[in-house]
This record gives structure tokens, C-alpha cells and sequence, in this order.
């Protein structure tokens, strides 16, 4: 077992590299040409490292041949705008690389690939790297769960949390609150305004007050919008609100009571877009996997690996909503996703590349 182990420590420079190059090319989600420029360099590194590159524009698949057995998921898009990158280039200082997106989760790109070269055999592997994971994979979510029904398994590249790898996930929603009024002098003739933003202060309050901590539902106004100048009473206003639930009932129960909401401002009028986005991820969607995990762990020397529930989706719940068994956290070591302080801790890259390939190793022999 050491052995694998053995050669990606020997290949970490090159991982550093990889990552390097991956970060430097950055990939906002909803930057078209950005994200085509990142899946070139994407497709060269599977190129480089497997002997052939993925298909598919602008989300990535790659298979080893055969049916699928095992099914890879990850995401090459970052939440950073483009430009972070030379104001907060790649580094490594004391063993800890940083830079935009490299914990979330283009290292974890880093450590797949070099699983997977470490492996004789690749037939029944599937690769799946999206491009719209950030942004609530509304483009992606039909291939991720149409390729999770055919694996026997799916394993999610996604950073740990602290190294631990991550056996639920609550279900997201997101909704987008705009109210409409009407323009006016704010100080000649304010009376014949219709004060959006008053509006929207009173359903941004009410919407808040929908979630229900005890059930693990929270409701958190994030982006908010209004006005054009000073003196200007605004017409429209518009708030982001970021929904996580831990049963699925909740999302229904808040979708309802979103759509509930109203305005008492005169003249003006509230509009309710999207809603419930990812399922909640259970714990047993992840309890034939995880032992094995662990067991890979143990024979590596790098465990225990430890678990956890966590807040924040992924695709993994959409494989888990198909029904199949899902493990996620299996990507990069560190901390700080969607942070200034975002960092991936060197030396244990290829600890995790070691874990994923011995991981799917014993999945791909399993009858």
C-alpha cells in the first residue's frame, strides 16, 4: 500500500505545478470565456497525466471505458471574479499554497488525476467536472444525475472540512425578492414616489424570519440592490436570499411561505423568483462508504479520517437524491473556501490522491 503512497509524495512538486497552472487560470462561473480557457487547461492536464482528454463544452466528462461503476464529480468554476488572481496570485510559503479558488476545488482536480494515473485499469471510471457548481449547477444537474444512476458509486472532490470528510450536506435554495415602485424627486414631490426600497426592507424582515434553526432551516438575506441617486425616491429594489434546509420538507414548507410575502408599501409590487435548488444529502447515503474509506485510511497510515455534516451543497446531493451511494470531502486538505484566507496544505495532497485511488480501486474490484 505504501508504495502508491510512496510515488505521489515523490510527484508533489508536480502537483504544486499543476495546481499552479489551474489557479492562474481563473474560472468565475459566470464568465463564459473565462471558463472555456480553464477547460483547455483542464483537458491538457487530463492529457498529460491520463492519455486523453474529457469531452463536452463547457462541463467535462471523461470515461475509462465501459460502463460506469465509479463516478468522479468536481468543479473547475470558482466564485472569484476575474482579476483576483493578480491581485492574489498562486504561492506557496511554509508548505500552504494559496490563491483563488485552490481549495475550492481545483486541487482537488490536482489529486484526481493523479489517482487515477496511479491505477492499472480505468474501465468502469467516470469523470464528471462542471462548470456551473457555484452558481447552483443549473446547467450540470441533468448529466450529474443521469450519470449517477448508472455508477455504483460517486465520489465528490470537493475539500474536506479540517481533513474530514463530509457524510451529509442541508439543501440549498435560492430566491431572488424584487420589488417594483415608482420614481420621484426625493425632495420636490417625494409623496408621488413609490418607495421601492422601503418595500423591500419589509420583505427582506419577513423572509428572515422563515427559518427554523431547531430543524436546521436557515433564511439569510445575502445581496441586496436599490436606487439610482440620492435624490432620487428608487423604483426598484432587489435582495438575494440564500435558503439551507436539512429535511426536504422544509423546502417545500419555505418555497410556500416565500411566495407568501407581500409588500404594504402603495404602488409598489413584489415579484418571487426561483427557489429550492439542491436536496438535503443524508448520512446514509454515505454508510457504505465511509468504512471503506477509512479502512483505505488505515492501510495508508493517514487516518483516521473523521466525519461530518456540513451546511454548504454540492453536486453530491444530487447524486445522493438518485439514489446512489455518495461520498463527499474527498478532495483538498485546508480551509478558507470562498475566502480571502482560502489555502490548501501541501503535504497532504498526495495523501488524498493516494486515498482516492486506493478508494476506487476497491470499489472497481467490489462484484
Amino acid at each position: 500500500m505504501s508504495t502508491r503512497l510512496d510515488h505521489l509524495r515523490q510527484r508533489q512538486s508536480s502537483m504544486v505545478d499543476d495546481l499552479a497552472t489551474l489557479v492562474s487560470c481563473e474560472s468565475p462561473s459566470e464568465d463564459a470565456n473565462a471558463l472555456v480557457a480553464c477547460a483547455a487547461v483542464v483537458a491538457d492536464l487530463f492529457d498529460a497525466r491520463l492519455g486523453s482528454r474529457p469531452s463536452g463544452s463547457p462541463h467535462l466528462q471523461w470515461s475509462g471505458g465501459g460502463p460506469t461503476r465509479v463516478l468522479l464529480v468536481g468543479h473547475y468554476d470558482t466564485v472569484w471574479p476575474m482579476g483576483t488572481a493578480a491581485r492574489r496570485p498562486f504561492a506557496v510559503a511554509d508548505g500552504v499554497a494559496t490563491g483563488p479558488g485552490c481549495f475550492d476545488m481545483k486541487a482537488g482536480i490536482v489529486q484526481l488525476l493523479e489517482a487515477l494515473a496511479t491505477l492499472d485499469s480505468l474501465e468502469g471510471v467516470t469523470v464528471l467536472l462542471t462548470s456551473d457548481e457555484e452558481v447552483g449547477s443549473l446547467t450540470s444537474r441533468r448529466l450529474i444525475e443521469d450519470l449517477a444512476r448508472g455508477a455504483t458509486a460517486a465520489l465528490v472532490l470537493e475539500p474536506s472540512l479540517d481533513g474530514k470528510l463530509k457524510i451529509a450536506r442541508k439543501g440549498t435554495g435560492m430566491y431572488t425578492l424584487s420589488v417594483a415602485g415608482r420614481a420621484s424627486h426625493a425632495g420636490l414631490e417625494p409623496e408621488k414616489g413609490a418607495n421601492a426600497l422601503l418595500g423591500l426592507a419589509e420583505v427582506v424582515l419577513a423572509a428572515g424570519q422563515l427559518g427554523r434553526p431547531e430543524l436546521g432551516t436557515t433564511v439569510t438575506p445575502t445581496v441586496a440592490h436599490a436606487g439610482t441617486a440620492t435624490n432620487v425616491v428608487p423604483a426598484a429594489a432587489s435582495a438575494e436570499i440564500d435558503v439551507r434546509v436539512a429535511v426536504p420538507e422544509e423546502a417545500d414548507r419555505v418555497d410556500v411561505d416565500m411566495r407568501r410575502l407581500t409588500t404594504s408599501v402603495e404602488g409598489t409590487t413584489l415579484t418571487v423568483l426561483g427557489g429550492p435548488n439542491r436536496p438535503p444529502m443524508p448520512e446514509s447515503t454515505a454508510v457504505e462508504l465511509l468504512p471503506r474509506a477509512e479502512a483505505c485510511a488505515a492501510l495508508l497510515g493517514i487516518g483516521p479520517l473523521g466525519s461530518i455534516a456540513v451546511g454548504g451543497g454540492s453536486d453530491g446531493n444530487f447524486t445522493a437524491a438518485v439514489g446512489t451511494p455518495t461520498l463527499d470531502g474527498l478532495g483538498a486538505v485546508g480551509a478558507g473556501a470562498h475566502a480571502e484566507s482560502e489555502h490548501v496544505l501541501v503535504s497532504t495532497m498526495p495523501e488524498r490522491a493516494a486515498l482516492v485511488a486506493e478508494l476506487v480501486e476497491g470499489l472497481l474490484r467490489s462484484p
